[in-house]
C-alpha cells in the first residue's frame, strides 16, 4: 500500500490524537461502542456525556464539527427506520403532537438514534485521525486473522482502480451520446455493471498470477511492526474508562 491511499475521511494533523498507535485506537473505539451499547436506554442523561467525551477528542484532534456532522450524514438511512417505529410497533400509545404513537416504538426510536449516532461519530473520528494503511497495521496488531487483513488491503488498493474503470466506461457511454433519463436506459446500465464485473474479474486474475510469479503462497509478509507505550495505552483507554463510568452510573442511579 502506497502512501497515495488516503481516503476521503482522513484529516491530516499532528495531534495527540493522530500521533497516538492505529492499535490502541482501534482498542479504545472498540470498547468505547460496547460500553454505548451496554448502557440503558432510559438513562438518557448519560447519552449526553459521551457525545461531550467525543467532543472533548474531536476538540483534542482537531477535528472540526462541521467535517464531523457532514460525515454523519451516512447514518440516514437508520434515522429513517428510527423515524418509522414510533408508527409501527406495537404497545401502549401515547399522544405527541396530535400524533398516536407507540411508547415502545418512541424508546425504540431513541436508542437506535442515540447508540447509532454515537457508534458512527466515534468511527468517523477513527478514520479522521487514522490513515488505511496505518489502519491495517493496527488490526494486524491486535492479532485479526491474516486472511481478512490481506481481503482488507487488497481491497483499499484496487478500490481506485475499479473506481476509475467504472468512471473511463461513463466517458465512453457519454461520448456515444448516451444519457441516463429513465427506466427505458436501466437495461444499458445493466450491461455496464456487467462488463465491469468480467473487467474486475479479469484483472483480478492478472494480479493473482502475477503474485504468483513472485513467490505469493496466500500469504502476505509482516508489514511494519508498530508498538505503544504504557503512556500511550493509558492516553486511548481514557475514552473508554470514562464511558464505562458512565455506564456504571446509568445503571444503578
Amino acid at each position: 500500500m502506497g502512501a497515495g491511499h488516503t481516503h476521503r475521511l482522513y484529516r491530516h494533523g499532528h495531534s495527540p490524537v493522530h500521533a497516538l498507535p492505529p492499535h490502541c485506537k482501534l482498542a479504545a473505539v472498540l470498547a468505547f461502542v460496547i460500553v454505548v451499547v451496554s448502557t440503558p436506554r432510559e438513562a438518557m442523561w448519560a447519552f449526553a456525556g459521551y457525545a461531550l467525551l467525543l467532543a472533548g477528542v474531536a476538540y483534542a484532534a482537531r477535528v472540526p464539527a462541521a467535517f464531523l456532522l457532514k460525515r454523519l450524514l451516512i447514518e440516514v438511512p437508520f434515522v429513517a427506520f428510527a423515524v418509522l417505529l414510533p408508527f409501527v410497533a406495537q404497545g401502549e400509545r401515547v399522544e405527541v403532537l396530535g400524533l398516536s404513537l407507540s411508547a415502545s416504538g418512541l424508546w425504540g426510536a431513541w436508542n437506535v438514534l442515540a447508540k447509532g449516532t454515537l457508534g458512527v461519530a466515534a468511527s468517523v473520528l477513527l478514520a479522521a485521525t487514522t490513515e488505511l494503511r496505518a489502519l491495517l497495521l493496527g488490526l494486524q496488531r491486535l492479532k485479526l486473522p491474516p486472511l481478512l487483513v490481506q481481503i482488507a488491503s487488497f481491497m483499499i488498493r484496487y478500490g481506485d482502480v475499479i473506481t476509475d474503470e467504472m468512471r473511463r466506461m461513463r466517458i465512453a457511454r457519454e461520448s456515444r451520446g448516451f444519457e441516463a433519463r429513465g427506466i427505458r436506459h436501466w437495461g444499458v446500465l445493466a450491461k455496464s455493471a456487467g462488463a465491469l464485473f468480467i473487467r474486475s474479474y479479469e484483472r483480478g486474475e492478472r494480479v493473482h498470477l502475477a503474485m504468483v510469479s513472485r513467490g505469493y503462497a496466500g500469504s502476505m509478509p509482516v508489514i511494519d511492526e508498530v508498538t505503544a507505550s504504557r503512556t500511550q495505552w493509558s492516553y486511548a483507554l481514557t475514552l473508554p474508562l470514562a464511558a464505562f463510568t458512565i455506564c456504571l452510573l446509568g445503571w444503578f442511579l
